[in-house]
C-alpha cells in the first residue's frame, strides 16, 4: 500500500519490519503470533511501513486511529491519488472498497443509519433459539465425527459452519447454498490481504465473479417473491429511497447483502475455533466455566484479546497530523495491529497471560463510525456454543494445535483437531 507524503525509517528499522512480517505470515508466526507483535511493538507505538505509511502498535494510539473522525477508510476517492493503479484497480478489490467497511461520511453515514442496529437485544433474542438449534445440530456431528473415528476436525464441522448457518437463516438463504458461500468467501478475501500478490488477485477474480452472480440472482428472486426476512425489507426500503432508479437500489442491496454475509464467516469461525482451543486446551478453565456459566462472556473477551480474528486494518489520514509523537502527512496510511495493541502492557498487564478472569481491554471490534456490525451476534454465537459444549463434552480436548492459513489481514483458523 503506497503511503503520500510518509516518513520513512532508517534501513536498519525497514530490514527489521520486514523481517517480522515474514515472520508473522510464515506457519510459526501464525501459529504464535505474539512474539512477533511483541517486536513490532518494541520499535515503537507508530512504526514506518517498508513501502512507506506506517504501523500502529500501541492500544492508545490504535484507539484514536479506530474511533478519531479525522482518520478515514481507504476509499474510492483515496484509492485514485495512488500511483499504484494495478493494485487498486482489481476487481475483487473494487468490489469491497464500495462495502460499508470502506465507505466514509455522507455514504457511510445513509446506509448505517438505513441498517440501524442491525443486531439489538430485541433481534437476538428472536435469534438465539435459532442458534442454539445450529449449535445442538453441528455438536451432534462432532459426536458422531468423535464416536466413529476418535477425533474430528472442529473448525470444519463446527467452526465454519455455525456462522453460515446463522447468518444464512437470518437472511432466508437456502442452506444448499452455504458451501459455495464459504467457498467464493475464502477465496475472495485474498484482495484485502496487505500485499496481494499476483496469483492471489486472480483468485480473488474469479470468486468476486461467483460472488456478484450468487447475491445478484438472490436479490433477484427475492423482489420476485418477498417475504418478511431481513432481506426483503432491505428491498422495500431502497426500492422506495431509490423510486425509478432500480440500477441504484440493486447496486446498494448486492453491496450490503454481500457484505453483511461474508463479513460475517471468517472471523467468527476463527473466534470460536481459538476459544475451544484456548478454553479446552487446559481442563481447569473449562471446568470453572462448567461451574460459573457466567464468567463466558469474560472468557470469550480475553479469547477475543489474546487471539484477535483479524491481524489489522487500514485508515488514511484526512489532514497532516501526529500520532503518538510522530508527524502523519495527509493522505497517509495507517495500519493497526490489534493483537500488538490488545498485548500492550501498558493496557493489559502480563499481556503474554491468557486469564478469563482478566476482564481487560481489547479493540478487536474497532471502534467509532466503523465498529463491528455483528459484535453481539459473534459474542452471542460463541455463549450458546460453548455453553452446550462445555457440558456435552466434559472430556473435550485439542488433538494438536489449530492450524491457520497464512495470512496478514485475517486469520482463519483452517484446522483444529479434538479428540475426547
Amino acid at each position: 500500500m503506497t503511503a503520500v507524503g510518509d516518513i520513512r525509517g532508517t534501513t536498519t528499522d525497514r530490514r527489521a519490519v520486514i523481517s517480522l512480517l515474514r515472520r508473522l505470515r510464515s506457519a510459526e508466526g501464525q501459529s504464535n503470533p505474539r512474539p512477533v507483535w511483541a517486536d513490532l511493538r518494541a520499535l515503537g507505538d507508530v512504526v514506518p511501513a517498508p513501502w512507506g505509511g506506517f504501523f500502529v502498535t500501541g492500544f492508545d494510539a490504535c484507539d484514536q486511529v479506530l474511533r478519531g473522525r479525522n482518520w478515514l477508510t481507504p476509499d474510492f476517492a483515496w484509492q485514485q491519488r495512488q500511483s499504484d493503479a494495478e493494485r487498486w484497480h482489481a476487481p475483487a478489490t473494487q468490489e469491497m472498497t464500495r462495502t460499508l467497511s470502506r465507505l466514509n461520511a455522507p455514504a457511510h453515514t445513509s446506509q448505517r443509519r438505513a441498517l440501524g442496529n442491525l443486531f439489538d437485544r430485541r433481534t437476538l433474542e428472536v435469534m438465539e433459539p435459532q442458534v442454539t438449534t445450529h449449535v445442538t445440530r453441528l455438536l451432534d456431528r462432532l459426536d458422531d465425527e468423535l464416536r466413529s473415528r476418535g477425533e474430528a476436525d472442529f473448525a470444519a464441522v463446527v467452526g465454519e459452519q455455525l456462522p453460515i448457518h446463522t447468518v444464512g437463516r437470518w437472511l432466508a438463504i437456502p442452506e444448499e447454498h452455504y458451501p459455495r458461500i464459504l467457498s467464493f468467501t475464502h477465496r475472495q478475501v485474498h484482495a484485502q490481504e496487505l500485499l496481494p500478490t499476483k496469483s492471489e488477485l486472480a483468485v480473488s477474480a474469479e470468486a468476486t465473479l461467483e460472488m456478484r452472480a450468487f447475491f445478484t440472482r438472490l436479490i433477484s428472486e427475492r423482489r420476485a417473491r418477498p417475504g418478511d426476512d431481513v432481506l426483503s425489507g432491505w428491498i422495500r426500503y431502497w426500492d422506495a429511497v431509490h423510486a425509478g432508479d432500480r440500477a441504484a437500489a440493486d447496486q446498494i442491496l448486492y453491496d450490503l447483502t454481500m457484505f453483511v454475509t461474508i463479513a460475517s464467516l471468517e472471523t467468527t469461525a476463527t473466534l470460536l475455533t481459538n476459544a475451544v482451543w484456548l478454553l479446552t486446551g487446559e481442563p481447569a478453565r473449562a471446568e470453572r466455566l462448567r461451574r460459573r456459566p457466567e464468567d463466558l462472556d469474560d472468557a470469550i473477551d480475553e479469547v477475543l484479546r489474546y487471539d484477535p480474528p483479524i491481524h489489522l486494518n487500514s485508515r488514511v489520514a484526512a489532514d497532516d497530523t501526529v500520532l503518538a509523537g510522530v508527524p502523519i502527512a495527509r493522505d497517509t496510511a495507517v495500519h493497526v495491529l490489534y493483537g500488538a495493541a490488545n498485548h500492550d502492557p501498558r493496557r493489559n498487564p502480563e499481556p503474554h497471560v491468557f486469564d478469563i478472569r482478566r476482564r481487560g481491554s481489547h479493540l478487536t471490534f474497532g471502534g467509532g463510525a466503523h465498529y463491528c456490525l455483528g459484535a453481539a451476534l459473534a459474542r452471542l454465537e460463541a455463549r450458546v456454543l460453548l455453553t452446550e459444549l462445555l457440558c456435552r463434552f466434559p472430556a473435550l480436548r485439542p488433538a494438536q494445535p489449530p492450524v491457520y492459513a497464512p495470512r496478514m489481514v485475517f486469520r482463519r483458523a483452517a484446522s483444529l483437531k479434538v479428540t475426547t
